[in-house]
């Protein structure tokens, strides 16, 4: 390998063996160099090279390298990153528009679609600002936050007793942190099933049918907690279901399943069922989608600037055009601490 050579966050995470989430934290704190072309951050040989020596250097406590501490196997599987691609051949230095960033980095963990479009905007409307954007689950991405690997995290976790989303299980991971949650959107989720429901799904009670196939959400994710919950509520064991065990990492992935014939039932929302052909959605809740971000004197400029995003015209107007988006509460403040 050259000097010339970079690598894509993914790639180091891989390198690594940590988190995507780690990556970016490293970024931030500054231990790890890197810079844009065009969307995409990027970390040369060189300074990859430099933070591993000065890991070693600094002793057992230093962060992992690679082969040691957390690997991948031991992360829940949304964070889990991808294959290893070959790396990316850079230019001697980087391009005049991807010059090494110094900018505030600004991690944005969850999967949904409107969370791209609040990045791009709160780079518009900050431009110091760096949006990172990691696409894990609602519990591992509240998890992320308690570890202090993510500054907005999305969440639509059902707690099946009380009704409520999201504020019962952040009430119970970020104990002692000082926060906001403010509501992004509302939106359906429901059932996938095959075009034409042939095996007549039409509410939870109708997953004890006997030889039905399920495809199901990774663990941590909301839709994953959201069946969890209902199973329980239910009285129907998980282990009545075939397919429980099988997972996908995104509504698209699910849906697409359930259209091949791979699934009879499968959860998400109802976005993902207008994209994918041969499939019907059963609708079944509306889910709250919120974020949550910890509140700190350093955060107080992008936390405002996000919330004046999520109250503007134009963001509103940009995902208006998202169909089964309710946005008539975006940007309310929904709890603070």
């Amino acid at each position: 390998m050259t000097e010339n050579t970079s690598y894509t966050t993914e790639e180091i995470a891989r390198l690594l063996k940590i988190s995507k989430l780690k990556v970016y934290d490293l970024i931030k704190k500054g231990e790890l160099p890197s810079y844009r072309v065009g969307k995409q951050m990027r970390v040369d040989l060189s300074d990859l090279e430099r933070y591993k020596q000065n890991s070693r250097n600094s002793g057992p406590s230093a962060h992992p390298l690679p082969g040691d501490g957390l690997t991948e196997a031991a992360l829940p599987q949304a964070q889990q990153t991808a294959p290893f691609a070959a790396p990316y051949q850079a230019f001697a230095s980087p391009p005049p528009h991807s010059m090494k960033s110094s900018g505030v980095h600004v991690v944005i963990t969850g999967q949904d679609m409107s969370l791209d479009i609040l990045a791009t905007h709160l780079e518009r409307t900050l431009p110091s600002t760096r949006p990172l954007r990691s696409y894990a689950g609602s519990l591992d991405s509240l998890i992320a936050m308690y570890q202090g690997e993510s500054d907005i995290v999305s969440t639509h976790l059902l707690d099946g007793d009380s009704g409520e989303y999201n504020l019962p299980y952040i009430r119970k991971l970020l104990v002692g942190f000082s926060y906001i949650v403010v509501h992004l959107l509302t939106r359906s989720a429901g059932f996938y099933v095959q075009r034409g429901n042939p095996r007549g799904i039409r509410s939870w009670g109708d997953l004890r049918q006997d030889g039905l196939t399920l495809i199901n959400r990774e663990r941590g994710s909301g839709a994953r907690v959201l069946l969890d919950e209902q199973l329980r509520l239910h009285g129907i064991p998980s282990s009545r279901l075939n397919g429980y065990i099988n997972e996908e990492n995104s509504h698209l992935a699910v849906a697409s399943l359930v259209a091949r014939g791979g699934a009879d039932v499968g959860i998400g929302t109802e976005k993902a069922a207008r994209i994918i052909d041969g499939i019907d959605f059963i609708p079944l809740i509306r889910e709250r989608y919120d974020l949550v971000m910890v509140k700190k004197p350093e955060n107080e400029v992008w936390i405002n600037a996000i919330l004046d995003i999520l109250r503007s015209e134009a963001f509103r107007n940009e995902l208006s055009s998202i169909h089964s988006y309710d946005l008539s509460e975006t940007g309310n403040i929904v709890y603070e601490t």
